[in-house]
């Protein structure tokens, strides 16, 4: 009995062998681990500049000077990593309460740059250079 059960247990142990999926592993390059933290930077980014764009405050500064919020918040994640990046440390850097104007200001340059280079058209003044 013991022979049929143990023959029986490694006709089904190389049976099921043939079926065990391989796995490979490989070096991964410091270039995609960089990549990978500056994607996740990126994000964190613009996160916290879309937290800083739903504050009443901004949002009726915002109203005031003609950018719908929901357009400027559209923006703030077409923005690429690098973009975010600074504008993300520019509010970082701005003074608290009185410098709100300015990181508005700063919103609005950048949408007026994406105006001005064609990806978006919100400001009929502008002409694109495309």
């Amino acid at each position: 009995m013991a022979k049929r059960f143990l023959s029986a247990f490694l006709a089904m142990s190389i049976f099921f062998t043939g079926s065990i999926q391989t796995v490979q592993a490989a070096m991964i390059a410091t270039e995609q681990v960089a990549e990978s933290a500056v994607t996740a930077k990126g994000e964190q980014d613009r996160a916290k500049i879309v937290d800083m764009l739903t504050r009443d405050e901004v949002q009726s500064a915002l109203v005031a000077r003609g950018i719908d919020p929901v357009e400027a918040r559209s923006r703030v994640a077409a923005l690429n990593d690098d973009e975010a990046n600074k504008l993300a440390t520019q509010l970082d850097k701005a003074p608290a309460g009185g410098g709100i104007i300015g990181a508005i200001v700063l919103v609005f340059l950048v949408l007026l740059l994406t105006d001005i280079l064609g990806f978006t058209k919100i400001f009929p003044f502008t002409r694109s250079v495309r």
